[in-house]
């Protein structure tokens, strides 16, 4: 069994380094070594973010939520007014909303098919999105 936050080292925080790599080096015009030291990781892994080899699991920014912040995040980084810790906090609300958000369930899931997601409270504090939508609508019936 795989902890929930276990499955978010190996799969969600790549996909919000992954794209906040993307846009530091592709639309902010940091050079990939630059981008590496704003985010704390080898130059090498800013290469495997941007060529979708590390990271590519969904697309951060699709989901409800992340978009304002991952712009604050990205502008804050790439004009040298964020810190460490600060960028440690961001990454932490990020991860925090796609759990959330139920995209979780569906990538425990797949790291782990013995998981019943219907089961689980772990990322979502009333229950899988969908399986407590499903209940309400079964509830008004």
């Amino acid at each position: 069994m795989l902890l929930p936050c276990e499955v978010a080292v190996k799969s969600v925080i790549p996909a919000i380094r992954s794209a906040i790599a993307r846009e530091l080096t592709q639309n902010q015009g940091l050079k990939q070594k630059e981008a590496a030291e704003l985010l704390g990781v080898t130059q090498t892994a800013i290469s495997k973010y941007t060529s979708h080899c590390r990271g590519a699991i969904f697309e951060v920014t699709e989901v409800e939520g992340v978009k304002p912040i991952f712009t604050e995040t990205v502008f804050s980084l790439a004009n040298g007014n964020m810190n460490k810790y600060e960028l440690m906090e961001k990454l932490c609300i990020v991860c925090g909303i796609i759990r959330k958000s139920g995209l979780m369930c569906i990538i425990c899931k797949i790291s782990d098919p013995n998981i019943d997601t219907n089961q689980c409270l772990c990322c979502c504090p009333h229950g899988n999105p969908k399986r407590t939508n499903n209940q309400k609508k079964n509830d008004l019936s």
